[in-house]
C-alpha cells in the first residue's frame, strides 16, 4: 500500500528537509556533538552552513537539519532518530518496544511537534502525561492536569559570568543611589507587577513555569561569549494562554518564536526576461 504524501501530517512544517532558527538567539537547533546516541540533547548552535541549496551544503552541517517522517514525528537528519522531550529538554530517542507499566519514561508514544508560521511558535503535543507518574493507587484516577496545558519550545538566554566590578556596581546602585531617589520622589519606585498579580485567574503553574514567566529584565540579558544556548519546553495553562501572552515581555515572546527554512534541491534563479 502506497502512502499518499498529502496524507502525511507535517503540522505546519515544510516537506523534505529544513532548519529551525531561534528568532531571539539567532542560532539553529543542533544535535549536540553530532552524536547519534539515545538521550543526546538538542540545543542551539551558530549556523554552520548558510546555503539552503542541497548541492551547495556541507554534509557536516546535517546535525542542524530536521524532517517530519511518515508517522508525523520530528526527526534528525544526521542521526536518523526521532526527537523526544525529557525533563523539558529536547533529546534524540530511538523507537522502543512497549514495556509495562505503559507508558513510562523508557517506553512511551513520541510527542508531535507543530509549527505556526503566523505566531512563529513551536508547540508540542503529548498523548500521555510527560512527567510519566507512577500508576495511581487503587480506586484513584490518574491526574489529567497535563491535558489543560499548552507546551511551547523556548530558547534560554545565557548571561556572561558576573565579575567583581559587576557586583560592586550593583551594590552601589542598590544601596547608595536608591536613597537619593527617595529624596527626590519621596517614595521608592513601585516594583513591576508579576503576571499572577495582574491576572487574578486560577493559574496553576509549577515552579519552572513561574521562573519562566517571572524573569526580570536582567535575566533576559543574553551576552555570554559561549556559542551554545539551551532550549526548553515550557507549559502554559491553555485557558489562560491568551491573557498570559499579553503580559509577557517582548524578549520572552521572541524566545518563543522560530523561523523554519526548507532546503531546496536546486538553486532557484529568476528567468531572464
Amino acid at each position: 500500500m502506497m502512502i499518499d504524501e498529502k496524507q502525511i501530517d507535517r503540522s505546519g512544517f515544510p516537506g523534505g528537509y529544513f532548519v529551525i532558527r531561534s528568532v531571539a538567539a539567532e542560532r539553529l537547533l543542533d544535535v549536540t556533538g553530532d552524536e547519534i546516541e539515545d538521550g543526546t540533547e538538542i540545543a542551539l548552535w551558530p549556523e554552520k552552513e548558510k546555503s539552503h541549496v542541497e548541492t551547495f551544503r556541507d554534509p557536516k552541517a546535517n546535525n542542524q537539519v530536521f524532517f517530519i517522517d511518515t508517522s508525523g514525528t520530528l526527526c534528525s537528519r544526521s542521526a536518523g532518530h526521532a526527537i523526544d522531550v525529557e525533563d523539558g529538554r529536547l533529546v534524540l530517542r530511538h523507537r522502543r518496544p512497549v514495556s509495562h507499566p505503559f507508558p513510562n519514561s523508557y517506553s512511551h508514544p513520541l510527542p508531535k511537534f507543530s509549527y505556526d508560521p503566523n505566531s512563529g511558535e513551536i508547540s508540542v503535543q503529548f498523548t500521555c502525561d510527560p512527567a510519566y507518574p507512577p500508576p495511581p493507587a487503587r480506586g484513584k484516577s490518574p491526574s489529567v492536569a497535563w491535558e489543560g496545558k499548552t507546551y511551547l519550545l523556548t530558547s534560554i538566554p545565557l548571561r556572561k559570568p558576573r565579575t567583581i566590578l559587576d557586583d560592586a556596581s550593583r551594590f552601589i546602585a542598590s544601596n547608595i543611589l536608591t536613597p537619593f531617589s527617595l529624596l527626590t520622589t519621596g517614595q521608592p519606585a513601585p516594583a513591576p507587577a508579576r503576571p499572577d498579580e495582574v491576572f487574578n485567574g486560577d493559574i496553576d503553574l509549577n515552579e519552572d513555569e513561574l521562573v519562566e514567566d517571572e524573569r526580570g529584565e536582567e535575566a533576559e540579558v543574553d551576552d555570554s561569549p559561549e556559542m551554545g544556548r539551551k532550549v526548553k519546553v515550557v507549559a502554559v495553562p491553555t485557558a489562560e494562554k491568551g491573557m498570559l501572552d499579553l503580559l509577557v515581555s517582548e524578549k520572552m515572546r521572541r524566545r518563543r518564536q522560530w523561523d523554519v527554512f526548507p532546503l531546496r534541491l536546486s538553486n532557484a534563479r529568476t528567468p531572464a526576461v
